[in-house]
């Protein structure tokens, strides 16, 4: 078996930091950098990209709404269209600062609110991975929340994609994430982290908060590098992938690119 580790990173803002990125590119296989729009900035961004490539991590474009105070979390009614256009400018400038850091954007996974609400509303997700992938280089890969709205557009669009699961999320039936401030919306202990990804890896799907098992792609686990235990789920859970022989890897790409 083999399967990647992606973290949310880059999310700092001048001398303000979020998380421990240096540590955190020590564990993943892959990294998710803010654009600019809910957290990050060119030298952020830049400084973090850099780092990815100093460790062999593959990076990732992590678009989100334009919502510093709410940290891209609050929900924001735009348009698909206005929606796409902030993916594509975040995509942009991520492709941008990449290429001045000697490096190169592989993958682009939507951050936060705009993530769930793409996880729920096809349309909206067709127009943000329409506009990721004309200004990503030609190769990239869309990370999706697997088996969502998210999913379904990337297929209806032929674009190449991995599916990816939360080890510190809990899952509704239809394979949303439950809303912060539910009860079992968060996974806080590295223990039961750890153990939730093997038996995803081991079965190839989720155990939802209702008890009921459901399959997903199965390509990467999202770590979230921003928690106070953000570090120690993310060292847990490697560990435990690997006592159990899972190869740890960045992701493979699924689905045909259209022409």
């Amino acid at each position: 078996m083999r399967v990647d580790l992606n973290a949310d990173m880059g999310e700092g803002f001048g001398p303000w930091t979020m998380g421990d990125d240096a540590a955190i590119l020590g564990v993943v296989t892959s990294a998710n950098i803010a654009c600019g729009a809910h957290a990050g900035d060119p030298d952020v961004m830049d400084r973090t990209m850099r780092m990815a490539v100093e460790k062999g991590v593959g990076i990732g474009a992590h678009p989100g709404f334009a919502d510093l105070q709410g940290f891209g979390r609050r929900r924001i009614p735009l348009s698909p269209m206005e929606a796409g256009r902030l993916v594509a400018w975040q995509v942009g400038a991520s492709v941008g600062v990449a290429g001045w850091a000697g490096a190169q954007v592989r993958h682009v996974k939507l951050h936060g609110a705009l993530a769930n609400m793409a996880s729920e509303d096809e349309e909206l997700a067709i127009r943000c991975y329409d506009a990721a992938v004309h200004a990503a280089p030609p190769e990239v890969i869309m990370l999706v929340l697997a088996g969502t709205a998210q999913q379904r557009a990337v297929e209806r669009l032929g674009l190449p994609w991995a599916g990816e699961i939360f080890a510190d999320r809990g899952y509704e039936d239809d394979l949303t994430l439950v809303r912060r401030g539910t009860p079992g919306a968060m996974v806080e202990d590295p223990e039961e982290a750890a153990a939730r990804m093997v038996e995803f890896v081991s079965r190839g799907g989720v155990v939802t908060r209702t008890g009921a098992f459901v399959e997903a792609a199965c390509d990467s686990i999202c770590l979230h590098g921003d928690g106070p235990t953000a570090l120690a789920i993310a060292r847990s859970v490697r560990a435990g992938l690997e006592a159990e022989g899972v190869v740890l890897a960045p992701f493979e790409r699924r689905g045909v690119k259209s022409s």
